[in-house]
């Protein structure tokens, strides 16, 4: 007998045993509730708080038929987009969406579930895959590259191919692994362009819009030289992220720049604005430098009064540098210092129309994410309701007959909505309790994050304050991303591109043939090219004969007359 034979088919046996109550016959698993006081509560809660109506089979006939009517109407626009507003709600997943609904619904004492933020109102939806070359989960670095430039890269590297790994400052340089803005093809197509962040401007996100570099943190030169994973060569060989935004073509032709981090452009020696350049640059004033078009006029602000006294008629180029780091919290900013992210974009739009082939702006919302990266759900939600907003008014200040406008995510993060709450139940809350530990847990957690700790009864938290921390089960330094799919919505010419499942990549690409720029002005354009009269309105009417074109209607007549 072998010497180990019986503990080894003791354990096989376990281990069928196991399989085998692991299967669907195995094992049942129950979705109904036999807690009488739940029950009790749930129709309690409906009564409390959901409109009569909702109980009318009739109402959810007519919702369903008069939705269906609406899209049977959709006009599809074609032409060319004369504008274009590309919104980044950064790590803005769809739990975000369907939370920060409810967030914004609730704030006006609605329940918050059928709500809407103002881009889900746009006519085509869909799907963009977020992965980077060498990683299954995105950071915000690669995805720009591939939402921005149409590449997809390695991770924590912007605005280069594949071929350039992590700090690989020798093979950033090389023009063969460089990849083009969108911004750029706008530039060369005699477009106005401009950058907003509520992030620094070098910031990963931001940064896809100009810069090629190896590693995302490369944001000035004294970020290199600490770096202690680069080479010593890489701070002479490679320009630091903020350097290429004032001497590179793409970014010093950028009309609009604004968001956080002076510290970026300023020499260390500036210990006031708490500089961090060791080479001893202030790039703001070279950038008020810069030789641009003959009688073109620079202005550089720091605050929200002078962002709002800005006279947009006589500003062509316009730097707003508001925080030394990444602008505040909305909830937690000092409103007479640092402006709105929905001001920025109304600044920017103004300084951006004066051209008359029209523009490119890029606007992220990118402190979704930096909330989200501390377990912070509620400022995670209510950064996503101040990016509804600047969608909102960037629709209200342009046509759909010629501006498109594109709103998606970079990528997703951990965050789940669980548990079977009530409807009207508070989003930031934790009104279930748990069967097996007779305690509460909330709506909202984290796979991962600082906030994982040991289950405990949380009852007594205060969950509406803003920096309060959802819980997490693994316990790490920072929350990390998602890596499912994000949604994308679009609205405007040729916005029906946007529809599907598709590459991140292929955003730039669509929206360069709707602006016919870049790559898309070089294909054979479809439904002409007049913007403001080329568009296809699919309707259903009250007859046949109503709906049929002239030709068909003639048509049909002929042949029932043979």
């Amino acid at each position: 007998m072998q010497p180990y034979g019986v503990p080894c088919a003791f354990a096989l046996l376990i281990a069928i045993a196991l399989l085998l109550g692991a299967t669907t016959n195995g094992i049942e698993i129950r979705h109904t509730d036999n807690n009488v006081e739940n029950i009790a509560a749930r129709k309690q809660a409906s009564k409390n708080n959901i409109n009569p109506v909702e109980n009318d089979r009739q109402f959810w006939n007519n919702v369903g038929n008069d939705l269906l009517q609406k899209k049977l109407n959709v006009e599809r626009k074609y032409g060319v987009a004369k504008n274009v507003i590309f919104f980044i709600g950064d790590g803005m997943s769809i739990a975000t969406l369907t939370s920060a609904r409810i967030y914004m619904g609730q704030l006006q004492n609605k329940t918050g579930e059928n709500e809407m933020l103002s881009f889900e109102k746009f006519p085509y939806t869909g799907l963009s895959k977020t992965y980077c070359v060498d990683s299954q989960v995105a950071d915000s670095a690669c995805s720009a590259t591939a939402y921005l430039m149409g590449v997809k890269g390695n991770i924590e590297t912007i605005g280069v191919s594949g071929a350039v790994s992590n700090r690989d400052c020798l093979a950033s340089n090389d023009p063969a692994n460089q990849a083009v803005s969108s911004m750029r093809w706008a530039q060369q197509a005699g477009k106005r362009t401009g950058v907003v962040s509520n992030m620094r401007v070098t910031h990963a996100t931001p940064a896809g819009a100009y810069a090629n570099v190896a590693q995302r943190d490369w944001e000035c030169d004294g970020d290199m030289a600490t770096d202690k994973l680069a080479e010593k060569w890489c701070v002479t060989k490679s320009p630091d992220i903020a350097r290429q935004l004032i001497e590179r073509e793409t970014g010093r032709n950028l009309n609009v720049i604004m968001g956080g981090g002076r510290a970026k452009f300023l020499p260390n020696t500036d210990k006031d604005q708490q500089g961090q350049r060791q080479d001893g640059r202030n790039l703001t004033k070279e950038w008020l430098e810069i030789n641009r078009t003959s009688g073109a006029s620079s202005v550089y602000v720091t605050d929200r009064t002078q962002l709002k006294s800005l006279n947009t008629n006589e500003t062509d180029y316009l730097l707003g540098l508001f925080a030394t780091s990444h602008m505040s919290y909305n909830l937690l900013a000092n409103k007479s210092v640092e402006p709105t992210l929905v001001e920025m974009t109304e600044k920017a739009i103004e300084v951006l129309s004066k051209g008359d082939a029209g523009y490119y702006l890029f606007v992220e919302g990118g402190l979704i994410d930096w909330a989200h990266h501390s377990n912070m759900a509620q400022l995670a939600l209510d950064e996503a309701a101040m990016l509804s907003k600047a969608v909102g008014r960037a629709r209200e200040l342009t046509s759909p007959d010629d501006t498109l406008i594109v709103v998606t995510s970079d990528h997703s993060h951990t965050m789940t909505i669980n548990g079977y709450p009530h409807r009207g139940s508070d989003i930031l809350g934790h009104p279930v309790t748990a069967s097996t530990d007779k305690m509460p847990y909330s709506t909202l957690s984290y796979a991962n994050g600082p906030s994982a700790r040991e289950r405990y009864n949380l009852s007594q938290d205060n969950t509406k304050e803003p920096q309060y921390q959802f819980p997490s089960m693994v316990n790490l330094t920072w929350e990390t991303h998602g890596g499912e799919d994000v949604g994308v919505f679009a609205s405007g010419p040729w916005a029906h591109l946007f529809v599907g499942n598709y590459e991140q990549n292929y955003i730039p690409y669509a929206i360069s043939y709707a602006a016919n720029m870049g790559p898309g002005a070089e294909l054979e354009r479809k439904h002409g090219d007049n913007a403001n009269s080329s568009s296809t309105r699919i309707s259903v009417g009250p007859s046949l004969l109503q709906s049929m074109s002239l030709a068909t209607f003639t048509a049909l007549v002929a042949f029932l007359l043979q």
